[in-house]
Protein backbone atom coordinates (compact mmCIF):
# COMPACT_ATOMS: atom_id res chain seq x y z
CA UNK A 1 0.00 0.00 0.00
CA UNK A 2 2.82 2.38 0.90
CA UNK A 3 4.68 1.59 -2.31
CA UNK A 4 1.51 2.23 -4.33
CA UNK A 5 1.02 5.60 -2.63
CA UNK A 6 4.66 6.50 -3.32
CA UNK A 7 4.28 5.62 -7.00
CA UNK A 8 1.14 7.75 -7.17
CA UNK A 9 3.00 10.71 -5.67
CA UNK A 10 5.88 10.27 -8.11
CA UNK A 11 3.49 10.06 -11.06
CA UNK A 12 1.61 13.13 -9.83
CA UNK A 13 4.92 14.97 -9.50
CA UNK A 14 5.89 14.04 -13.06
CA UNK A 15 2.57 15.31 -14.37
CA UNK A 16 3.01 18.55 -12.45
CA UNK A 17 6.54 18.94 -13.81
CA UNK A 18 5.31 18.39 -17.37
CA UNK A 19 2.56 20.99 -16.93
CA UNK A 20 5.05 23.45 -15.43
CA UNK A 21 7.48 22.82 -18.29
CA UNK A 22 4.81 23.72 -20.86
CA UNK A 23 4.08 26.97 -19.02
CA UNK A 24 7.79 27.79 -18.81
CA UNK A 25 8.34 27.05 -22.50
CA UNK A 26 5.42 29.28 -23.54
CA UNK A 27 6.57 32.01 -21.16
CA UNK A 28 10.12 31.74 -22.47
CA UNK A 29 8.96 31.97 -26.07
CA UNK A 30 6.86 35.04 -25.36
CA UNK A 31 9.66 36.71 -23.38
CA UNK A 32 12.28 36.09 -26.07
CA UNK A 33 9.97 37.41 -28.79
CA UNK A 34 9.07 40.51 -26.80
CA UNK A 35 12.75 41.13 -26.01
CA UNK A 36 13.69 40.89 -29.68
CA UNK A 37 10.79 43.07 -30.82
CA UNK A 38 11.05 45.70 -28.07
CA UNK A 39 13.43 48.03 -30.00
CA UNK A 40 11.05 48.12 -32.97
CA UNK A 41 8.04 48.79 -30.75
CA UNK A 42 10.00 51.50 -28.90
CA UNK A 43 11.04 53.11 -32.18
CA UNK A 44 7.67 53.09 -33.94
CA UNK A 45 5.17 52.46 -31.16
CA UNK A 46 3.02 49.32 -31.00
CA UNK A 47 -0.18 50.84 -32.39
CA UNK A 48 1.64 52.77 -35.07
CA UNK A 49 3.46 49.59 -36.05
CA UNK A 50 0.26 47.58 -36.51
CA UNK A 51 -1.66 50.48 -38.12
CA UNK A 52 0.96 51.65 -40.62
CA UNK A 53 0.99 50.30 -44.17
CA UNK A 54 4.50 51.51 -45.01
CA UNK A 55 7.15 48.79 -45.13
CA UNK A 56 10.49 50.06 -46.39
CA UNK A 57 13.68 48.21 -45.35
CA UNK A 58 15.96 50.53 -47.34
CA UNK A 59 18.84 51.73 -45.17
CA UNK A 60 18.56 55.43 -44.38
CA UNK A 61 14.82 55.60 -44.93
CA UNK A 62 13.64 52.60 -42.92
CA UNK A 63 9.97 52.50 -42.06
CA UNK A 64 8.04 49.47 -40.90
CA UNK A 65 4.32 48.87 -40.59
CA UNK A 66 2.64 45.48 -40.34
CA UNK A 67 -0.86 46.40 -41.51
CA UNK A 68 -0.48 44.96 -45.08
CA UNK A 69 0.69 41.64 -43.65
CA UNK A 70 -2.05 41.57 -41.01
CA UNK A 71 -4.62 42.23 -43.74
CA UNK A 72 -3.10 39.56 -45.97
CA UNK A 73 -3.09 36.99 -43.16
CA UNK A 74 -6.67 37.69 -42.09
CA UNK A 75 -8.11 37.84 -45.61
CA UNK A 76 -6.49 34.65 -46.87
CA UNK A 77 -7.38 32.71 -43.71
CA UNK A 78 -11.01 33.85 -43.43
CA UNK A 79 -11.66 33.31 -47.12
CA UNK A 80 -10.10 29.85 -46.80
CA UNK A 81 -12.47 29.04 -43.94
CA UNK A 82 -15.43 30.16 -46.07
CA UNK A 83 -14.31 27.68 -48.73
CA UNK A 84 -13.58 25.01 -46.12
CA UNK A 85 -16.90 24.99 -44.25
CA UNK A 86 -19.28 23.85 -47.02
CA UNK A 87 -16.90 21.04 -47.98
CA UNK A 88 -15.59 19.76 -44.66
CA UNK A 89 -18.84 19.66 -42.66
CA UNK A 90 -20.71 17.44 -45.15
CA UNK A 91 -17.72 15.09 -45.21
CA UNK A 92 -17.74 14.99 -41.39
CA UNK A 93 -21.48 14.18 -41.37
CA UNK A 94 -20.95 11.52 -44.04
CA UNK A 95 -18.22 9.69 -42.13
CA UNK A 96 -19.37 10.42 -38.57
CA UNK A 97 -23.15 10.02 -38.88
CA UNK A 98 -24.72 8.88 -42.13
CA UNK A 99 -22.27 6.07 -42.99
CA UNK A 100 -20.57 5.62 -39.64
CA UNK A 101 -18.98 2.19 -39.31
CA UNK A 102 -19.37 1.31 -42.98
CA UNK A 103 -16.47 0.53 -45.27
CA UNK A 104 -16.94 3.61 -47.44
CA UNK A 105 -16.73 5.86 -44.38
CA UNK A 106 -13.55 4.12 -43.26
CA UNK A 107 -12.01 4.53 -46.72
CA UNK A 108 -12.88 8.22 -46.87
CA UNK A 109 -11.66 8.70 -43.29
CA UNK A 110 -8.35 7.10 -44.20
CA UNK A 111 -8.00 9.33 -47.26
CA UNK A 112 -8.70 12.41 -45.11
CA UNK A 113 -6.05 11.37 -42.59
CA UNK A 114 -3.55 10.87 -45.41
CA UNK A 115 -4.32 14.30 -46.82
CA UNK A 116 -3.81 15.84 -43.39
CA UNK A 117 -0.28 14.43 -43.30
CA UNK A 118 0.86 15.86 -46.63
CA UNK A 119 3.58 18.54 -46.19
CA UNK A 120 2.42 22.07 -46.89
CA UNK A 121 5.05 22.56 -49.60
CA UNK A 122 3.26 19.89 -51.66
CA UNK A 123 0.03 21.85 -51.43
CA UNK A 124 1.98 24.92 -52.49
CA UNK A 125 3.33 23.15 -55.56
CA UNK A 126 -0.13 21.88 -56.41
CA UNK A 127 -1.52 25.39 -56.10
CA UNK A 128 1.26 26.81 -58.24
CA UNK A 129 0.92 24.31 -61.07
CA UNK A 130 -2.86 23.66 -60.93
CA UNK A 131 -4.91 26.36 -59.18
CA UNK A 132 -2.90 29.33 -60.45
CA UNK A 133 -3.15 28.36 -64.16
CA UNK A 134 -6.90 27.75 -63.75
CA UNK A 135 -7.39 31.27 -62.42
CA UNK A 136 -5.32 32.63 -65.31
CA UNK A 137 -7.35 30.63 -67.85
CA UNK A 138 -10.58 31.97 -66.36
CA UNK A 139 -9.32 35.47 -66.99
CA UNK A 140 -9.50 36.45 -63.32
CA UNK A 141 -5.82 37.35 -63.08
CA UNK A 142 -3.02 37.68 -65.58
CA UNK A 143 -0.52 35.81 -63.40
CA UNK A 144 -2.82 33.89 -61.05
CA UNK A 145 -1.09 35.01 -57.86
CA UNK A 146 -3.18 36.60 -55.13
CA UNK A 147 -5.51 36.21 -52.18
CA UNK A 148 -7.97 33.99 -54.06
CA UNK A 149 -5.34 31.45 -55.09
CA UNK A 150 -3.79 31.38 -51.63
CA UNK A 151 -7.21 30.97 -50.00
CA UNK A 152 -8.13 28.03 -52.23
CA UNK A 153 -4.84 26.29 -51.40
CA UNK A 154 -5.29 26.97 -47.68
CA UNK A 155 -8.86 25.67 -47.81
CA UNK A 156 -7.73 22.39 -49.38
CA UNK A 157 -5.06 22.14 -46.68
CA UNK A 158 -7.37 22.66 -43.69
CA UNK A 159 -10.37 20.66 -44.93
CA UNK A 160 -8.86 17.34 -43.74
CA UNK A 161 -8.23 18.77 -40.25
CA UNK A 162 -11.70 20.22 -39.87
CA UNK A 163 -13.46 17.21 -41.38
CA UNK A 164 -11.53 14.60 -39.39
CA UNK A 165 -11.91 16.32 -36.02
CA UNK A 166 -15.57 17.21 -36.62
CA UNK A 167 -16.30 13.63 -37.60
CA UNK A 168 -14.81 12.38 -34.32
CA UNK A 169 -17.01 14.70 -32.26
CA UNK A 170 -20.11 13.83 -34.29
CA UNK A 171 -19.50 10.11 -33.89
CA UNK A 172 -19.22 10.52 -30.09
CA UNK A 173 -22.81 11.73 -29.73
CA UNK A 174 -24.69 9.21 -27.60
CA UNK A 175 -26.61 6.63 -29.59
CA UNK A 176 -29.35 6.65 -26.93
CA UNK A 177 -30.00 10.34 -27.51
CA UNK A 178 -30.40 9.83 -31.24
CA UNK A 179 -32.62 6.78 -30.81
CA UNK A 180 -34.79 8.77 -28.42
CA UNK A 181 -35.22 11.45 -31.07
CA UNK A 182 -36.10 8.84 -33.69
CA UNK A 183 -38.65 7.28 -31.36
CA UNK A 184 -40.39 10.66 -31.13
CA UNK A 185 -40.80 10.73 -34.90
CA UNK A 186 -37.74 12.73 -35.83
CA UNK A 187 -36.16 12.34 -39.24
CA UNK A 188 -32.43 11.99 -39.86
CA UNK A 189 -32.24 15.72 -40.56
CA UNK A 190 -34.15 16.49 -37.35
CA UNK A 191 -31.74 14.33 -35.34
CA UNK A 192 -28.71 16.06 -36.85
CA UNK A 193 -30.17 19.54 -36.35
CA UNK A 194 -31.66 19.06 -32.87
CA UNK A 195 -29.39 16.42 -31.30
CA UNK A 196 -26.05 16.04 -33.08
CA UNK A 197 -25.22 19.71 -33.61
CA UNK A 198 -26.24 20.87 -30.10
CA UNK A 199 -24.30 18.06 -28.41
CA UNK A 200 -21.22 18.08 -30.65
CA UNK A 201 -21.38 21.79 -31.45
CA UNK A 202 -18.55 22.90 -29.17
CA UNK A 203 -16.28 20.16 -30.53
CA UNK A 204 -17.11 21.05 -34.12
CA UNK A 205 -16.42 24.70 -33.34
CA UNK A 206 -13.09 23.72 -31.80
CA UNK A 207 -12.23 21.83 -34.98
CA UNK A 208 -12.68 24.94 -37.07
CA UNK A 209 -10.74 27.05 -34.60
CA UNK A 210 -7.81 24.65 -34.95
CA UNK A 211 -8.19 24.71 -38.73
CA UNK A 212 -8.19 28.52 -38.66
CA UNK A 213 -5.04 28.46 -36.53
CA UNK A 214 -3.38 26.23 -39.12
CA UNK A 215 -4.38 28.64 -41.89
CA UNK A 216 -3.13 31.68 -39.97
CA UNK A 217 0.26 30.11 -39.34
CA UNK A 218 0.86 28.59 -42.77
CA UNK A 219 3.94 29.84 -44.59
CA UNK A 220 5.39 27.91 -47.52
CA UNK A 221 2.19 27.12 -49.41
CA UNK A 222 1.07 30.74 -49.17
CA UNK A 223 4.45 32.12 -50.26
CA UNK A 224 4.29 30.08 -53.46
CA UNK A 225 0.90 31.38 -54.64
CA UNK A 226 0.07 34.66 -52.85
CA UNK A 227 2.23 36.97 -54.94
CA UNK A 228 4.26 38.25 -51.96
CA UNK A 229 3.65 41.96 -52.49
CA UNK A 230 4.21 44.03 -49.30
CA UNK A 231 1.30 46.39 -49.84
CA UNK A 232 -2.34 46.74 -48.84
CA UNK A 233 -4.49 44.45 -51.00
CA UNK A 234 -7.20 46.13 -53.05
CA UNK A 235 -9.07 42.96 -53.98
CA UNK A 236 -8.96 39.19 -53.68
CA UNK A 237 -7.15 38.92 -57.02
CA UNK A 238 -4.30 41.16 -55.89
CA UNK A 239 -0.96 39.85 -54.66
CA UNK A 240 -0.49 39.85 -50.92
CA UNK A 241 2.06 38.93 -48.27
CA UNK A 242 1.21 37.36 -44.91
CA UNK A 243 2.89 37.82 -41.54
CA UNK A 244 4.64 34.46 -41.70
CA UNK A 245 5.57 34.92 -45.35
CA UNK A 246 7.14 38.29 -44.68
CA UNK A 247 9.30 36.86 -41.90
CA UNK A 248 10.53 33.95 -44.01
CA UNK A 249 11.23 36.06 -47.11
CA UNK A 250 13.21 38.82 -45.40
CA UNK A 251 14.76 37.28 -42.27
CA UNK A 252 17.71 35.81 -44.19
CA UNK A 253 19.22 39.20 -45.00
CA UNK A 254 17.69 41.39 -42.28
CA UNK A 255 19.80 43.09 -39.61
CA UNK A 256 19.36 45.74 -36.95
CA UNK A 257 15.99 47.49 -36.90
CA UNK A 258 14.84 45.46 -39.90
CA UNK A 259 15.34 42.18 -38.04
CA UNK A 260 13.66 43.60 -34.94
CA UNK A 261 10.67 44.67 -37.03
CA UNK A 262 10.37 41.15 -38.42
CA UNK A 263 10.42 39.74 -34.89
CA UNK A 264 7.73 42.29 -34.03
CA UNK A 265 5.52 40.88 -36.81
CA UNK A 266 5.98 37.49 -35.18
CA UNK A 267 4.81 38.98 -31.88
CA UNK A 268 1.73 40.39 -33.61
CA UNK A 269 0.87 36.95 -35.00
CA UNK A 270 1.55 35.31 -31.62
CA UNK A 271 -0.73 37.76 -29.80
CA UNK A 272 -3.39 37.48 -32.49
CA UNK A 273 -3.60 33.70 -32.16
CA UNK A 274 -3.55 33.92 -28.35
CA UNK A 275 -6.49 36.32 -28.43
CA UNK A 276 -8.35 34.07 -30.83
CA UNK A 277 -7.85 31.06 -28.55
CA UNK A 278 -8.83 33.13 -25.51
CA UNK A 279 -12.07 34.19 -27.18
CA UNK A 280 -12.79 30.58 -28.04
CA UNK A 281 -12.20 29.51 -24.43
CA UNK A 282 -14.52 32.24 -23.14
CA UNK A 283 -17.25 31.27 -25.62
CA UNK A 284 -16.86 27.61 -24.71
CA UNK A 285 -17.15 28.31 -20.96
CA UNK A 286 -20.15 30.57 -21.56
CA UNK A 287 -21.89 27.84 -23.52
CA UNK A 288 -21.29 25.28 -20.79
CA UNK A 289 -22.61 27.68 -18.14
Amino acid sequence: MIRTAARDRIFKGLLLAAAAAIILICGGMFYSLISGAAPAFDHFGFFRFIASSDWNPKTGSESYGALPFIAGTVLTSLLAMLFCLPLSLPVALFTGEYFRGRRIAKVIGTVIDLLAGIPSIVYGLWGFYVIRPVIVDLGLSSQGFGILTASVVLAIMVIPYAASLSSEFISMVSRELKEGAYSLGGTRLDVIRRVVFPVAGSGIFASYVLALGRALGETMAVIMVAGNQPRMPKGILQGVRTLTGNIVIEMGYAAGLHREALIATGVVLFVFILLMNLCFSVLKRGKKA
